[in-house]
Order: structure tokens, then C-alpha cells, then sequence
């Protein structure tokens, strides 16, 4: 695989991972708001929800650039 490709690649799938993340906590907003756990709301499980979607799509990708940065180190 080039490093183009392997460029490429990886930036689709950090990008998906702070997408998931985003879909994660507009869920929660959602459960904070909606009907879609229990009638009138669950703002207690709707805010831990939307905080780990905040978590997801900060750190992730972050975590995944370390990773990837570790395994071009020991490619070379």
C-alpha cells in the first residue's frame, strides 16, 4: 500500500470516529429531551451518554494518530 493510500485510509477512519462520536452525544441530547428512553426524558442517562460522545470524538482520534504514528516508527 502507498502512503497515499495509507493517508488516505487513515483519514477516513479518524474522521468516521469523530462522526460516531458526534452520532453519540446527539443521541444523548436526544435522550435528554425526547421520549425515546421514558416518557418526558432521562436527562441523568442522556448527559453521560452525550459527555462519552464528546470523549469519543476528541480522544479517539488522537489515540488512533499515536497508534499510527508508533507503527510507522517501527516499519522504518
Amino acid at each position: 500500500m502507498d502512503d497515499d493510500t495509507k493517508a488516505r485510509n487513515r483519514l477516513l477512519l479518524a474522521t468516521l470516529v469523530r462522526v460516531g462520536g458526534l452520532a453519540i452525544f446527539f443521541l444523548g441530547i436526544a435522550i435528554i429531551y425526547t421520549n425515546l428512553v421514558r416518557p418526558g426524558g432521562w436527562p441523568q442517562l442522556g448527559a453521560i451518554v452525550a459527555i462519552l460522545g464528546v470523549i469519543d470524538a476528541m480522544v479517539a482520534p488522537r489515540l488512533l494518530k499515536r497508534a499510527w504514528d508508533e507503527q510507522d516508527r517501527e516499519g522504518q
